[in-house]
């Protein structure tokens, strides 16, 4: 584990690799040339250090190297102004849906019962939005130490349906913004709009706690962007500061390849490869039996 003045940093990337909070989320650098500072000195392997302004600040406020992030955000006045101004009406009819549906919501601190409702939660389908999901097949003990990690600075919202957990949210804390991080629900559910009761939620205890904003991820041309547009998700674009710690990062930032080839390629491309990928995926879940081994 990497600690900088308290703070855990991660560092992701092969050929170029580059440091940022573990916690960015939460996290905000206060005074970034002291903290840099403090990174040098304890030698952390790293080409490039990024950080980025929380909300609701979205002017650049250093003169480093930025470049804007764009995130999803749905801005908080109140739950009637959300449902009846800053949503669609397939989502306003989703709500209804899944009231009409005996979808309840609550709110519920962590405890052994919810762990182990999650995990149903979990271990449904190996794969999700086109992709193995890494959640799936976790032990009791693990799944527990992953929901602790943050749930001081956070709560769960549950939809219920007959008494059995359908989807659940950790609604993460930030200060001025909420982050709905671990939203999922059940595919068997899904015709009761689980999912739109549960952000509904989101929005009531947004409201009741004066909360500015929900920040929900990044912002996206998928179908899992169309239902944040959908939901009232405005696009913010934030600044995100990158910070050269060796030559290759210098170099990196002046040819603008601190993204990696991936991120180069035009958005058309990168959609048309989350669906090949998708594709493939679902193809080899269709062949591989419950046991795990491939099918003849």
């Amino acid at each position: 584990m990497l600690m900088v003045e308290e703070k855990e940093i991660v560092v992701a990337g092969r050929f170029i690799k580059t440091a940022l909070l573990r916690d960015e989320w939460l996290e905000e650098i206060e005074n970034p040339e002291h903290f840099i500072g403090a990174m040098k000195k304890q030698d952390i392997r790293a080409d490039l250090f990024t950080f980025w302004q929380k909300l609701p600040e979205t002017e650049p406020k250093y003169e480093y190297y930025m470049e804007r992030d764009p995130i999803a955000a749905i801005p908080i006045k109140s739950y009637e102004h959300w449902m009846n101004h800053q949503i669609e009406r397939s989502a306003r009819k989703a709500v209804r849906k899944a009231e009409k549906k005996g979808v309840t919501v609550s709110v519920s601190g962590l405890n052994d019962d919810l762990v182990k409702g999650i995990m149903t939660i979990y271990n449904e389908t190996p794969i999700r939005q086109g992709r193995p999901y890494p959640h799936y097949g976790k032990d009791f003990d693990t799944v527990k130490k992953d929901l602790s990690r943050d749930q001081h600075r956070s709560d769960f919202i549950c939809a219920y349906a007959g008494g059995e957990l359908i989807g659940f949210i950790q609604l993460g804390y930030t200060g001025a913004s909420v982050l709905p991080f671990g939203m999922v629900s059940k595919l068997e559910h899904r015709d009761k709009s689980p999912q739109n009761a549960m952000l509904a939620k989101a929005i009531e205890i947004c409201e009741a706690k004066k909360i500015r904003y929900l920040w929900y991820g990044k912002w996206g041309e998928d179908s899992l962007g169309d239902f944040k547009k959908n939901n009232g998700c405005e696009k913010l674009n934030m600044p995100r500061y990158y910070i050269p710690l060796s030559a290759k990062g210098a170099l990196a930032l002046k040819y603008h390849l601190h993204h990696g080839l991936a991120e180069a390629m035009p958005e058309k491309a990168k959609l048309r490869m989350k669906e090949i990928r998708k594709k493939w995926y679902a193809m080899k879940h269709r062949r591989t039996e419950p046991s795990g081994k491939e099918q003849e």
